[in-house]
């Protein structure tokens, strides 16, 4: 029974008698009501028509006996309430079951997705997907900077606007925000500004999205060594008085995006390798179809299309146009291209459309290769950032066991070897054929090439000098080395002999 230090706090108490309710207060005598409900005397030994009652804290009366039916309306609420709380309780601890189930599936498809990931990394060299900067098939948009660029506006003076029209400018002294700077003179000084309505904001902006990757050798610097020997060939070739400024638009904007987001491996890993880029263009010219993909993904965007204000019309054009001259660009078509414009060099005609558009994609097959045609100390950098460009190919392919081309092999090819084939039977000889419509670039373009044939074959006739007196500088370092052998012999024979 309770007592004074039971933790209930006293209740006032009432008895329904006959109909009549009756309070018993708490006092000393009656401690046995200070127990909790329902721990009062049991049913059996109540009046049957007693009516055992309490008060709730709100004031409501509530039969405390369960033997008898609650028949005040508060004691109805609470059941209802009762009965409410527990089916949402019911409820919101199945729904926590299931999100739980969600979370733990999740997680464990996380987990598998990752184990396979690295399964395949691990067996296959990380070669499934060739990574490219943008993807095409999730739908998404590249995001441009769409502030106004903040690279400064350089001043160029005129020594540098010179420089820029000719072969025999040094594109290793400029930093990015100065080469940004001078295509932007290009556009502005060849008229294409004005000719195609371009806002020059957004002329800075699509300059600006133009990213290209920090390889070796495909980069933003041979962007732009491209693009300006471009701008020198139009200026050296007199193209403004031969060409459309819609052509020299055409010519310009390709060679600024032949090489969008090149990944650093060319066309014969990603087909023997079987990359996404392969497979996405069925093995046929995967890199140049990749670059024309990005350039007008970004051209798509309000913020870098500088062909906005153009006829729709005209821009389909354009477009084609573009595509057809960086299409170009594979050297797998090295061949065809050259021949078809051998056939008409001879009787050139500027007014015919298929003339010109080959003439076109000559002049960016020229420009896209052109970098013997610079001074030495400008050119030979190039070549040690090529092999390096193919010495990373060639040791994946070396990983991954697939075939390795011999001018790629470092361990078989050597800078001389690797410039004299390519100089002497694609170089010259493309630039020898331009030279035929063009005789002008002679004394610029295509003596530079001959003196850097000779100068490579000098360098192959040392080594392979070197290479033939090796063997006779090892034997005579042996003998030598035997001699030396041989007298520190005698000479302890001999002092031997004197000691004994």
């Amino acid at each position: 029974m309770g007592s004074s230090s039971s933790s209930y706090a006293p209740k006032t108490i009432y008895l329904d008698v006959d109909g009549k309710v009756q309070k018993v207060g708490p006092n000393p005598v009656q401690t046995l009501f200070m127990c909790p409900p329902f721990s009062l005397l049991p049913p059996s030994r109540h009046n049957r028509n007693t009516a055992i009652m309490m008060v709730d804290p709100e004031g409501a009366l509530v039969s405390i006996d369960p033997t008898m039916p609650t028949n005040s309306p508060k004691a109805f609420r609470i059941n209802e309430l009762k009965t409410e709380v527990t089916n949402r309780l019911a409820m919101l601890e199945k729904r926590v079951e299931l999100e739980g189930l969600k979370v733990v599936e999740i997680e464990r498809c996380k987990n598998d997705l990752k184990k396979l990931r690295d399964e395949m990394t691990s067996r296959g060299g990380g070669r499934v997907n060739c990574p490219c900067k943008y993807n095409f098939d999730d739908g998404k948009k590249v995001t441009p900077r769409r502030d106004v660029p903040n690279y400064p506006k350089y001043t160029l003076s005129q020594e540098t606007i010179e420089a820029l029209k000719k072969p025999t400018f040094d594109v290793w002294h400029w930093e990015h925000n100065e080469m940004l700077s001078c295509l932007e003179y290009m556009y502005h000084d060849l008229g294409l500004v004005k000719e195609f309505n371009m806002n020059p904001i957004t002329l800075k902006r699509w300059l600006v999205n133009t990213n290209y990757r920090n390889n070796p050798f495909h980069n933003f610097r041979h962007c732009f060594c491209v693009s300006q020997m471009m701008y020198g060939m139009i200026h050296l070739c007199n193209l403004q008085e031969k060409l459309t400024l819609t052509d020299m638009g055409i010519l310009m904007t390709a060679a600024v995006c032949h090489d969008l987001d090149h990944p650093g491996y060319n066309n014969t890993y990603q087909i023997n390798a079987r990359t996404e880029l392969a497979v996405r263009y069925n093995d046929i010219s995967p890199l140049e179809n990749h670059h024309c993909a990005v350039a007008f993904q970004i051209l798509s965007l309000p913020e870098c299309n500088i062909f906005a204000n153009v006829d729709p019309e005209a821009f389909k054009q354009i477009r084609q146009a573009i595509i057809t001259l960086i299409l170009a660009t594979d050297m797998a078509r090295h061949g065809e291209i050259l021949d078809s414009f051998k056939q008409k060099v001879d009787n050139f005609d500027f007014t015919n459309e298929e003339h010109v558009t080959c003439l076109k994609m000559v002049l960016i097959k020229c420009c896209d290769i052109s970098n013997e045609v610079r001074p030495t100390e400008v050119a030979e950098p190039w070549v040690d950032c090529l092999l390096e460009e193919y010495f990373m190919q060639s040791d994946r392919e070396k990983s991954e066991g697939l075939p390795v081309a011999p001018f790629m092999d470092r361990d078989k090819v050597t800078k001389p070897t690797a410039q004299i084939g390519f100089i002497k039977f694609v170089l010259i000889p493309m630039f020898e054929t331009v030279m035929k419509l063009f005789p002008q670039i002679e004394e610029i373009m295509v003596q530079p090439l001959r003196d850097s044939r000779d100068h490579y074959e000098e360098l192959k006739q040392i080594d392979d000098a070197m290479t033939e007196v090796e063997p006779i500088l090892k034997k005579a370092s042996l003998a030598l080395s035997s001699t030396s052998k041989a007298y520190k012999l005698k000479v302890h024979y001999v002092v031997l002999v004197q000691y004994i």
